[in-house]
Order: C-alpha cells, then sequence, then structure tokens
C-alpha cells in the first residue's frame, strides 16, 4: 500500500460497546481514562441509535458510563447547532447501532467535513461499531441492513482501510454452515473493491496514538487486503506499519 501520510493522533475504534458478560465499555475504561485525559466534557453523537432508541436515551447511557470518569456527556442532538457543536467539542463519541442511518443523519446535516477535520486536528475521537465504520474509507463492509437510503457510502476516509465490527468465524464443530459466513461476504466485497478491510471481532479494538495503530484486546483480528491476501493479527501488532509494507 502506498504510504499517504495518514495523521491519525488520538481515535479508538472498537467493535463493541460492551463485551458478552461485561458492561457498556468497562473493558476499554483504562485506555479510555489515557485518551479523554484532560477532557472535561465530550460530545456524543446518537445517530445510529440501536433498536430505534431515543437520542435522549442513547445519550443518557453514555452519560452513566463516563460519570464514573468524571467526565460530562453533552449529545449533539441537544444543540441548535450541530457542526458549531463538533467546531467546540474536546472529544467526540459515536456510539454504535445502524451504520445507515448515522451515515444518513450526518450526511443530512452536512457533518463530516468538520468532523474529519477537528480529527486531523488531533481532537480525541472514540467510535464503536457504527461510530468505528465510519472512520474507514468507505461503509461498504457493515454488517447493518439498510433500514434508509444514503447519499453516498464514502465516510471520513481517516484510515486507509474499511472496518468490518462485530466479525465471527463459523461456529466451531459444524460439518457445514447453514449459510453465508461474514468471510464469505467480505470476499466477496473484495471481488470488486479493493480497499482493505480490518474485521474486529468482538472485544477487539485500534487505538491510534503516537503515530501507531495499535490493535488491542483479547482476540486476534482478520485483515483482507485481497482475495490472496488474508491475515490473522495478533494483539500488540502495529497495523499503519504492517499495512504500509505491503
Amino acid at each position: 500500500m502506498k504510504h499517504n501520510n495518514f495523521a491519525i493522533p488520538k481515535i479508538i475504534i472498537a467493535s463493541t460497546s460492551t463485551v458478552y458478560g461485561g458492561r457498556y465499555l468497562d473493558y476499554l475504561t483504562k485506555d479510555l481514562i489515557v485518551h479523554f485525559k484532560n477532557v472535561e466534557e465530550l460530545l456524543f453523537i446518537p445517530y445510529a441509535r440501536p433498536g430505534g432508541m431515543t437520542h435522549d436515551a442513547y445519550t443518557d447511557v453514555a452519560r452513566r458510563f463516563f460519570k464514573k470518569l468524571n467526565i460530562k456527556v453533552k449529545g449533539i442532538h441537544e444543540d441548535n447547532n450541530s457542526k458549531d457543536a463538533i467546531e467546540k467539542a474536546q472529544a467526540v463519541f459515536t456510539g454504535g447501532g445502524n451504520t445507515f442511518l448515522l451515515v444518513k443523519e450526518l450526511y443530512d446535516r452536512n457533518l463530516f467535513p468538520v468532523l474529519r477535520q477537528r480529527i486531523l486536528e488531533g481532537m480525541p475521537y472514540l467510535g464503536t461499531s457504527a461510530g468505528s465504520n465510519i472512520t474507514g474509507q468507505t461503509m461498504q463492509t457493515t454488517n447493518d441492513m439498510p433500514i434508509v437510503k444514503v447519499p453516498d457510502y464514502q465516510t471520513l476516509g481517516i484510515f486507509p482501510f474499511n472496518i468490518n465490527p462485530h466479525y465471527l468465524d463459523p461456529a466451531p464443530g459444524l460439518l457445514k454452515h447453514m449459510g453465508e459466513t461474514r468471510d464469505t461476504r467480505l470476499k466477496e466485497y473484495l471481488h470488486f473493491n479493493t480497499i482493505p478491510v480490518i474485521a474486529l471481532r468482538e472485544g477487539s479494538y485500534i487505538h491510534a496514538i503516537a503515530g501507531k495503530w495499535l490493535l488491542k484486546g483479547k482476540l486476534p483480528a482478520r485483515i483482507y487486503f485481497s482475495l490472496d491476501d488474508i491475515r490473522e493479527v495478533e494483539n500488540g501488532t502495529d497495523l499503519k506499519t504492517l499495512l504500509f509494507s505491503v
């Protein structure tokens, strides 16, 4: 891959907000304390709203967690000017849910340019699930149903790859898988696209800090460089170095 000098100062993107058996964002707590150091208030983007929950209800979920870190949370919908809210934000957290809905809302409000600018300026950003999807080049490797029509598949383009969160392997012990696997779908994507995909299993996340894109979590990730180059990548790998060596 050609090095385009991608500068990503402070980003955490995670496959999920809750690991099975755990509580909301708990498994990220140690890194979030460092990530949001000196942040007194963050802006929460609830547009993906899982299960159709209200923006207020979703923001309250984030607010309860960050209260433990002594960080106030303001929902972007609580501001009359969402663009201005991003411009003034100390940090931004985009929650998971439906990526199509999130992308549509961001396009409708013309928020992609200002959000991208703030992130590249060094504003700390956290994204889970759908909020991770939008940091890639496009949303084409989301798992979500197209419940609304989006103007474009292009997203923030912060990273030079796409994300596939909640990556699942076929259940072990099955003699025959009864349906498509995630692996099958991502290979179908690679028949028509050249943007690599990082498939994050539950509990895995990428922490972009100090010029590195570190893979963290208990499970390895799978990187789909091409149909002929699919690799398992272990915890602790600097994905930036790996991607630009291909």
